[in-house]
């Protein structure tokens, strides 16, 4: 088993790829902020936002 698999089956295996994952994410909960008002934007920015954050934590245990 590689030494990244320990991180979590859903995430990939290097920092870099991770960090375009984060990025992305973080762009999407962006873009539903923008249109918190509507049910649909404040559901995007909920569940992008929680993505982002297990990305996020997923991303620190990465080694390289």
């Amino acid at each position: 088993m590689a030494p990244t698999a320990a991180v979590s089956r859903f995430y990939v295996g290097n920092r870099r790829d991770g960090s375009r994952l984060l990025s992305s994410a973080l762009v999407i909960t962006g873009a539903g902020l923008i249109r918190l008002d509507h049910p649909i934007g404040r559901a995007i920015a909920l569940v992008a936002g929680l993505l982002s954050l297990y990305w996020w934590l997923c991303y620190r245990k990465l080694q390289h």
